[in-house]
């Protein structure tokens, strides 16, 4: 990421501006602070963090804005105005690949807003889609279908991205998210087909494997009436386990194959067929109707007693069945506000935010939590604990 070391800094009064860029307020915790900027219609903030004989300036992860020229050009802005003898630099503002808006690609807030205004008839969910070729191969066959790929893995991603586009697929969206995330985003009943086509087993560390007990109930709220969730694997205990796991819900018919023939295969599919290895298909159906998830929440504080959260604040986690919360740093502005770090939500796929706490409201700074039940349930404990502080 764009940076830059600088041997000392001015003093200058903030709010402050340069080319376009506006640097607003600063908020500080010892040796660094955080600088609220504003550029290229992005609201972020940059890093300062002093060391023993210098500065450095950088982009602040848990704010990044999707552009990086909106970055390069703030940290620019930043040198003109602040900095003395720069040492060394990395700020040169250059439009690149990734900093163009992908195609496929998107973040989660834009799956929740593509779902709300989709015009297909159906929606397929891949799960894992390595190289990509059971996706494509659903995009074409099925152009009234959304094809929405999930994948941990970006350069999977990337690479799909770009065969997607080579075949002028439409219907593709692409997800570089944990799976067990985009389920909690998914409207109940609105999945006609949902594919975990060769997870990793996770033989020692079962915890880490997509299928569990939890995931099978998220897969029947999602799936609509007579949808299917299609499991397809070479590793036998983990095909016995799903079933297992989908053989506790109610309204459900389970089929199981055994070496059965798809018209598309993967890469490595093809190696372990040349190896006589087993393939296993599990294939479980459902009926009836899922009752919606109760998400209609504001993320939104009363308000707090500020002196006594400066007062009392501490590093702290509190960990619940299904969500934590830890609250990590307090940065105070120079009007005597707080701004907190804190991180909370469910365990695979936390949210980090900024709380700005003033003495007239709290609020989440640059954005609001996903509407999760995870992150509900962890919003109403943060206030809780906010409340009545005993760090």
């Amino acid at each position: 990421m764009p940076n830059f070391i600088a041997k000392n800094l001015k003093n200058i009064e903030l709010p402050a501006s340069f080319d376009g860029v506006e640097f607003v307020w600063e908020a500080i915790n010892g040796d660094e602070k955080l600088v609220y900027t504003k550029a290229l219609g992005f609201e972020f903030c940059l890093v300062v963090k002093g060391r023993a004989n210098n500065y450095v300036i950088k982009c602040d992860k848990l704010s990044r804005p999707a552009k990086l020229e909106a970055v390069q050009r703030a940290l620019e802005a930043y040198k003109q105005l602040f900095a003395c003898e720069v040492i060394s630099q990395a700020t040169a503002i250059k439009k690149s690949k990734n900093s163009n808006q992908s195609d496929y690609i998107i973040s989660s807030d834009e799956l929740v807003n593509r779902l709300e205004n989709c015009e297909y008839k159906k929606i397929f969910v891949e799960i894992g889609f390595g190289s990509g070729r059971h996706l494509l191969y659903q995009a074409k066959e099925n152009p009234d279908a959304l094809i929405i790929g999930i994948e941990v893995y970006k350069p999977a991603c990337l690479q799909v991205e770009n065969l997607a586009g080579i075949n002028k697929l439409k219907n593709i969206i692409l997800l570089n998210l944990d799976a067990r995330l985009v389920m909690s985003l998914l409207r109940s009943n609105s999945i006609d087909r949902l594919f975990l086509h060769f997870p990793v087993p996770w033989g020692k560390s079962k915890m880490r494997r997509v299928v569990s007990p939890q995931f099978a109930i998220e897969a029947k709220r999602v799936i609509k009436d007579s949808g299917t969730f299609e499991l397809r694997s070479d590793d036998r205990e983990y095909s016995d386990y799903t079933i297992g796991c989908f053989m506790d819900l109610n309204d459900a018919n389970i089929q199981i194959y055994k070496n059965r023939f798809l018209e598309v295969s993967s890469k490595y599919e093809d190696r372990w067929i040349r190896q006589n290895k087993d393939i296993y298909d599990v294939i479980c159906s459902f009926y009836g109707s899922s009752d919606e998830l109760d998400l209609d929440f504001k993320f939104e504080f009363n308000v707090l007693d500020l002196e006594y959260i400066k007062l009392n604040f501490a590093n702290k986690t509190i960990k619940n069945s299904d969500h934590f919360i830890h609250l990590e740093r307090i940065y105070t502005l120079c009007d005597g506000s707080a701004l907190l770090r804190v991180a909370f939500g469910s365990f695979y796929r936390p949210e980090h935010r900024y709380i700005l706490i003033t003495k007239e409201r709290a609020l989440y700074l640059f954005k609001k939590p996903l509407l999760t039940p995870e992150n509900i349930k962890a919003h109403k404990n943060l206030e809780d604990m906010l409340r009545c502080v005993t760090l």
